[in-house]
């Protein structure tokens, strides 16, 4: 039985990070994870669920704080979900980041005696890194303890922020961000009050009406370039032209507007896409190339650790000049432009057509031309018939989404049992996964010369991690 229940503040020792950004501590060996504790903090700690082995619990007063506690720069860093680190010192998120890249080939995966190296961190200050965010609108407003606590009124039918960490329906109404720029945070703020002034519904979840539902802002870190997507449900000529004559004539670093309109359920900023002024795209350079991103293109949040990722991808690939490289899960071209120049030939493959078309854009923009794209779900495209197509690989490129790669991919890389293999992925769990089927499935398998995890998210529990086989 547990021994703690829920409602107890109990007194902990916190002993070391755990998975998602927690914390782990214990109460007479019965172990607790806390948000928002750090190793080395004495608390009490309020207990909001149990289970037969473990209780979740938040933060309730800070006792002793830790050394590896640092101040937090934003007002929202106790409740957003933007970045849940904010309050630990860098140095000790790099060093969590390795652990936790170690930890799952330590406890999830065949492979003996992998050696994970120090985590590649930021050169820079690590915040306003990002090039994307997505806020969305919200007529449920969440109101944080600050605002509760100031006795004052609040319009609760109205919020343009993040959401807060576990609730679907309740967003922050965020007044400054540190994560993409200053910018950035002017725009969110002159929106909303824009959009206020004119008595414009925000999208309510639950009910499934509203007009407003996404601002998307997207930036080129090396161009300065700034798009500005709206999503909305339905189109308003009227107010669409108004809200751009508005950033017009208030944000002239807005290099092109975009309108989404997305009348479905889901919360994605996905829909039919309209160019109201500018290209229509941005550009943003890595390396020494040039790329087009178009509004739902997939590129690499932050561009200037993407350089880093893709230097560490390069050197592990240890490419030769006569050699053919495949790149699944290519997105917009990045790394394939990017290695292009190393070999022979590379053949990306991506199922988001938009992203292929800004691929193909970004080579003719760039004058490679050894690079050919493919667009189409790997699974099904990526069979025997394409190799008999576009030749053998001799070293293959992987970065797929979250989730991973598909068994059959897996299984068809395995089949082709190229001699060099790099795995870049944002989730080391799924990764070494992928990596134990791949193992099993080819002949004489694969050994892991190196893992490499780098520093994409600073403030936040995720981690990019690039790894290199080689085929036994």
């Amino acid at each position: 039985m547990p021994t703690v229940q829920r409602g107890d503040v109990v007194e902990l020792q916190v002993e070391k990070f755990a998975d998602e950004g927690k914390s782990l501590a214990r109460v007479d060996g019965y172990v607790v994870f806390v948000d928002g504790a750090v190793p080395g903090d004495r608390i009490q700690a309020y207990i909001h669920r149990t289970k037969s082995n473990y209780a979740e619990a938040k933060l309730d007063t800070l006792l002793e704080p830790s050394d590896l506690r640092t101040e937090p720069r934003c007002r929202y860093a106790d409740e957003c979900g933007g970045c849940k680190w904010q309050h630990v010192r860098y140095d000790a998120q790099l060093d969590k980041k390795q652990q936790s890249v170690a930890e799952a080939f330590r406890h999830h995966s065949d492979f003996e005696e992998v050696d994970v190296r120090p985590t590649i961190g930021s050169d820079r200050p690590p915040f306003y890194y990002r090039n994307k965010m997505d806020f969305d609108f919200s007529a449920d407003r969440w109101l944080t303890r600050a605002e509760i606590d100031s006795g004052k009124d609040f319009d609760t039918d109205f919020a343009l922020g993040l959401h807060v960490p576990g609730n679907f329906f309740k967003v922050l109404d965020l007044q400054e961000c540190h994560l993409q720029s200053e910018l950035s945070a002017r725009i969110v703020n002159a929106t909303r009050d824009f959009a206020k002034e004119r008595g414009w519904k925000a999208w309510d979840i639950r009910n499934h009406h509203g007009f407003l539902r996404h601002l998307v802002i997207r930036e080129g870190k090396k161009t300065g370039d700034v798009m500005v997507n709206l999503v909305t449900n339905g189109y308003d000529d009227a107010r669409l032209e108004a809200y751009g004559a508005f950033l017009k004539a208030e944000f002239p670093e807005v290099t092109t507007y975009v309108h989404t309109n997305h009348t479905g359920k889901s919360q994605n900023p996905e829909g039919e896409e309209t160019v109201l002024f500018g290209p229509g795209v941005i550009e943003d350079e890595i390396g020494d190339y040039r790329f087009e991103i178009s509004p739902s293109a997939f590129f690499q949040t932050n561009t200037l650790q993407a350089e880093r990722l893709y230097e560490v991808a390069r050197d592990f690939a240890d490419f030769q000049p006569s050699d053919r490289l495949y790149d699944l899960y290519c997105g917009a071209g990045t790394i394939s432009l990017f290695m292009s120049g190393y070999v022979d030939e590379v053949v990306g493959v991506e199922m988001v057509e938009p992203a292929v078309e800004n691929a193909r854009a970004n080579a003719k923009k760039n004058g490679v031309d050894n690079a050919t794209f493919v667009a189409g779900d790997l699974k099904d495209v990526f069979t025997p018939a394409f190799v008999e197509a576009h030749g053998e690989p001799d070293v293959l490129i992987v970065d797929p989404p979250r989730a991973g790669m598909h068994k059959d991919v897996v299984g068809q890389i395995a089949d082709l049992s190229p001699e060099r293999f790099v795995y870049v992925s944002c989730n080391p769990q799924t990764q070494v996964r992928d990596l134990d089927r791949l193992n099993t499935l080819t002949s004489g398998g694969y050994r892991i010369d190196a893992v490499q995890p780098v520093d994409m998210f600073p403030h936040t529990p995720h981690v990019e991690n690039v790894v290199r086989l080689t085929r036994v």
